[in-house]
């Protein structure tokens, strides 16, 4: 998993709240199983029209945040059906950071896990974040993760995330290779686990 540690990048505002996994990535491309080229599915709906045209009223279409790599959205983002695939859509456009006021808990998880930052900031932060975007086309957003702070313009911000999953996303570790950093400690307890306690082992069939 890719670390993160700290992003600059235009802000990309989408004034939405309640954005479900369905309008971040339609149901109809979940059929691949490779991680990567999801980007040109994000926000399909949204961004083209019947013909496959751009729509020039979405925000994704528009320059300079065509290639934003913050993007600041409603509350509860990330609501809907469990789908990996709304992480990897994002992350493969190249959005690095989502902030909100609340993401839908499942979400959360998968960005967490797929190494894509949520911020949470409460709801007066992120609607001065979506004004200054909207007023101030590219500006710059700066996601520190090591100082836990957001900064765009003037606006200054700090955010909280649980340590485990910050010490997670810095060194890039995803959920297996947390696993094996603990292999010591697995294979200790599995040792001194008492024979007569079921477990998962393979058991031969007589012959």
């Amino acid at each position: 998993m890719r670390p993160f540690r700290c992003e600059h990048g235009t802000l990309v505002p989408l004034d939405r709240s309640d954005v479900d996994t369905d309008q971040i990535i339609p149901k109809q491309f979940l059929k691949r199983i490779e991680r990567s080229g999801f980007g040109p599915f994000l926000f399909h709906a949204w961004r083209y029209d019947d013909t496959g045209a751009e729509r020039p009223d979405f925000v994704l279409n528009q320059d300079p945040y065509r290639n934003g790599t913050v993007l600041v959205a409603g509350n509860n983002f990330g609501c809907g059906s469990s789908r990996e695939h709304a992480v990897w859509a994002l992350e493969d456009h190249g959005i690095r950071a989502v902030i909100s006021s609340s993401f839908a808990d499942i979400f959360r998880g998968n960005a967490l896990s797929c190494g894509l930052l949520p911020v949470i900031l409460p709801e007066h932060d992120v609607r001065a974040l979506l004004d200054l975007a909207a007023e101030d086309p590219g500006v710059e957003c700066i996601v520190d993760l090591e100082d836990g702070t957001v900064t765009a313009g003037d606006l200054h911000f700090e955010f909280e995330i649980e340590p485990r999953e910050r010490r997670k996303l810095l060194e890039g570790l995803d959920e297996v290779t947390v696993t094996l950093h603990n292999q010591d400690a697995i294979s200790t307890y599995e040792a001194a686990r008492p024979a007569w306690m079921p477990d998962l082992s393979r058991v031969e069939e007589p012959v």
